[in-house]
């Protein structure tokens, strides 16, 4: 399963942001693969930041995430660059956007 999160960093933080993203802990990268999380790519316009998460389900990986030491440790370390995350649900947790098109399922019309 893909899905794409929305996060906005704090005005400012975008370079101390992109820094701490040049290698991520060797343990957190362990529970992502343990999580189901196969890779993670995050782009950047300005202070918005755009993520794909490949993984085998997202809510589940999410919940096991919680309270695993290495993604608190990282959340701890990198929360202090982000504001917010924007979905629809209304909260600044990171719930996945809803998907508008993609050219890999549509329909060929003759």
């Amino acid at each position: 399963m893909r899905v794409a999160l929305h996060s906005i960093l704090h005005a400012g933080a975008e370079p101390q942001y992109e820094q701490e993203h040049q290698r991520i802990p060797g343990d957190l990268a362990d529970s992502f693969a343990r999580v189901g999380i196969t890779n993670w790519t995050i782009w950047r316009s300005g202070s918005d930041l755009f993520h794909l998460v490949e993984c085998d389900d997202f809510d589940a990986a999410m919940r096991e995430l919680a309270d695993d030491p290495a993604n608190l440790r990282w959340q701890a370390s990198i929360g202090r660059f982000v504001d917010r995350f924007v979905s629809d649900v209304g909260d600044d947790a990171p719930h996945p956007i809803g998907r508008v098109w993609e050219l890999a399922t549509q329909d060929r019309q003759p």
